[in-house]
């Protein structure tokens, strides 16, 4: 009796857990949900980035050439000054004065030579002939000297010891005046040609002192040597202006140069005349840019080559000192194959690859080979064509050749929907 009552009761549950599997050995796994996007033909540009810093296109730090207190400023710090426009003066009282001694030099110097120009003798040439006349008249006295000793000699009143002497004398007075004579000679053939040079050099001489002076007071006049804006003024009118130190600074910021660091192994592509974008570090705004430098050498600290970009600044808006980040396109590709930067999972090996879906919702992995990138749009050098559709959403963890279901990109499911109890019945009280 307790035997088939056993019997009774084990049947069933045998019966119960034949019908009660697993739902996962009963039912096929559902296909995954994936987002597609088609692959297009379009314009890619290839962008080179680096970071950097903007400077003024052109910069003078104006620096005075001698040491004098400051007499006035003409600007402040924010003015806008055209090239060669008084800014400031020095001290230069005690360089006029010097000026005004040197002229007079000069007019000195002048009106000598005028007189030697003038002169139709020399008083070099004058005393020479003086001296020639003396010497002729000493000549010509001791020779009738020598003529009357001689006579007195051959009649017997004279020894002959003084008719000797005569003769020496003679001879003495005979030399000097060929010497005068010569003196005079080259007197006359070139002593008023040196007068005149010596003349004409103390004139240049005192011109070129005077002109030192003169260019002393202009030094005490500040200038500006470009147009642009004060960015710096560090002295006050009274204050000792030294050679060497910066009086005032002048700024170009008509444009404005991004020097960018751009690194070694994309500098290569970055040639002068490329266009850029530029955007400043705290702001959104895009302003364009043309490369106008790319340094032949590489930082050895950081691996990078120094790129300039120059920028227009309408306004002056953009300041000296601010980071920025540009990005240079080096390169412009047309019709080429492109695929969302999404769309790209891990391939084989290494590479990379993306999952087409065909007519079929079958999923296909294909190993591609990537080219230019540009923001969320990725170049396909090859492996897919034009039309076909990858996944872009939902594709990691989808097998090759794996059933998927394409849903809308603007189906978004909500958490709450469907939501029921185990018994299948809506969520709510109890009966």
């Amino acid at each position: 009796m307790l035997r088939g009552k056993i019997c009774l009761l084990v049947v069933p549950l045998l019966f119960v857990a034949a019908c009660t599997k697993p739902k996962e050995e009963v039912e096929t796994a559902a296909p995954a949900p994936v987002q597609v996007a088609a692959v297009t033909q379009a314009t890619i540009r290839h962008i080179v980035g680096g970071d950097g810093v903007l400077f003024p296109e052109d910069q003078a730090s104006v620096m005075p050439k001698i040491a004098a207190p400051v007499q006035r400023f003409y600007v402040n710090r924010g003015d806008h000054v055209k090239q060669g426009q008084l800014l400031a003066v020095l001290e230069n009282r005690d360089l006029v004065a010097a000026v005004a001694e040197s002229k007079g030099a000069v007019d000195q110097a002048e009106s000598n030579l005028r007189s030697i120009q003038g002169a139709a003798v020399p008083d070099a040439v004058v005393k020479a002939q003086t001296d020639l006349d003396a010497a002729r008249e000493a000549r010509d006295a001791a020779r009738k000297v020598l003529d009357s000793r001689q006579q007195l000699f051959k009649e017997g009143a004279l020894p002959g010891r003084q008719v000797d002497e005569s003769q020496l004398a003679y001879a003495q007075a005979a030399n000097q005046f060929q010497a005068a004579a010569e003196h005079l000679r080259t007197l006359q053939s070139v002593s008023k040609e040196e007068q005149l040079k010596g003349a004409a050099a103390q004139v240049e001489a005192a011109k070129a002192h005077y002109q030192s002076q003169e260019a002393q007071v202009a030094y005490s006049r500040i200038v500006s040597p470009i147009s642009g804006v004060i960015a710096d003024r560090p002295l006050y009118a009274g204050e000792m202006a030294s050679p060497g130190a910066p009086l005032l600074t002048v700024m170009d910021l008509s444009r404005v140069v991004a020097r960018l660091n751009v690194p070694q192994a994309e500098a290569t592509l970055v040639k002068v005349g490329q266009s850029a974008l530029v955007t400043q570090a705290d702001k959104g705004e895009e302003l364009n840019g043309k490369v106008t430098v790319v340094s032949p050498a590489t930082d050895a600290n950081t691996t990078t080559v120094q790129v300039w970009v120059e920028i227009n600044n309408p306004g002056e808006r953009l300041k000296p000192g601010t980071s920025v980040h540009a990005a240079i396109v080096t390169e412009e590709l047309k019709d080429a194959t492109v695929v969302p930067a999404a769309a790209i999972l891990p391939g084989d090996e290494g590479g990379t690859a993306v999952l087409t879906v065909t007519p079929d919702s079958i999923a296909h992995k294909k190993a591609v080979k990537l080219g230019v990138r540009e923001g969320d749009q990725v170049q396909i050098a090859s492996g897919v064509a034009p039309g076909e559709q990858v996944v872009v959403v939902g594709g990691l963890g989808v097998d090759d050749k794996a059933k998927v279901k394409v849903i809308p990109a603007a189906a978004k499911e909500s958490p709450d929907e469907d939501k029921s109890d185990e018994k299948g019945a809506p969520a709510g009280k109890e009966k």
